[in-house]
């Protein structure tokens, strides 16, 4: 049964319990939701994600009206189709097996690049929500010639159809305004009226010279990209627009975001490979207005 709404604005329908990311995404939301949610404004209209991945916020407060964008071509796909063809997605999602041969057989269709874009949308989407949910870590890594390279996972069972969730979304993509995109993230926020509301989750500045949360996508977020990202909030604000963001607690983020509210938080990561080296690091909440 749907949970009721919750006090804040921003939770304007009732919450299907069901509703939930469909994909584990590097440098996902769901440890921080907490305090995430704690600081939404009253009202949101209109709720703005143009970094997707997984997901996480958006499918928590479920918004009636959504703009949503990731720079993933394939990611976006897989969103197109769970509103669209859930029925066949499942279908071909039943006939994945875990096996290492099997793994990277479908692992290196995208090595054929002319037979990969042959595919269809359905044969796309169910290949990365499989390789998602059996891969290392179910970490979307790609090289830099864009070929998806994190290796198997050797889980025992994993949950590669999960039809509750799967129909849940499909379902309230249908029955909300809910728009996708694939495109840069200042076309998208271009699309956010005054009075809205943004959720930015970008590729984070990285901790150290060796450290790095780009990876999911071909061509890297540098400093540059971090900078373009500042001018579209400034934009934001000067639009009317109320934006929260997240990013790693560097020296660069804070002085770049130094006129703005930022709230110091702290999050587990577990992307190195050396498990010794993964704990919690500090991450930011930046708001263009207040939470009193």
């Amino acid at each position: 049964m749907p949970e009721k709404p919750q006090e804040k604005g921003a939770f304007v329908t009732e919450k299907n319990k069901r509703i939930a990311p469909v994909v584990k995404w590097v440098g996902g939301k769901r440890q921080l939701l907490d305090q995430i949610t704690a600081l939404l404004p009253e009202e949101i209209p209109t709720y703005c994600e143009p970094f997707l991945g997984g997901g996480a916020v958006f499918f928590a407060i479920q918004p009636q009206k959504a703009i949503l964008n990731d720079l993933n071509a394939d990611l976006m796909t897989v969103y197109q189709v769970i509103r669209d063809d859930v029925e066949p997605l499942l279908q071909l999602l039943k006939g994945h097996q875990n096996t290492a041969e099997y793994f990277y057989t479908i692992r290196d269709m995208d090595r054929d690049k002319a037979a990969y874009e042959a595919m269809s949308p359905v044969e796309k989407a169910s290949r990365l929500i499989y390789l998602n949910k059996t891969c290392f870590n179910g970490l979307f890594r790609v090289n830099s010639a864009g070929e998806f390279n994190s290796p198997f996972g050797h889980y025992k069972n994993p949950n590669i159809v999960n039809e509750p969730v799967l129909r849940a979304v499909s379902e309230y993509f249908q029955s909300g305004d809910i728009a996708l995109y694939h495109e840069d993230f200042a076309q998208t926020l271009r699309r956010v009226e005054p009075g809205g509301f943004a959720y930015l989750d970008p590729p984070y500045d990285p901790v150290s010279d060796t450290a790095s949360f780009t990876g999911y996508n071909k061509g890297g977020f540098g400093q540059d990209e971090q900078r373009r990202l500042k001018d579209c909030c400034d934009d934001l604000t000067r639009r009317g627009v109320q934006f929260m963001l997240s990013n790693s607690a560097t020296d660069f983020i804070k002085n770049l975001y130094a006129d703005y509210r930022i709230t110091i938080v702290r999050a587990k990561r577990a992307i190195n490979s050396d498990a010794s080296k993964r704990g919690e690091i500090e991450e930011v909440l930046i708001t263009n207005y207040g939470t009193e």
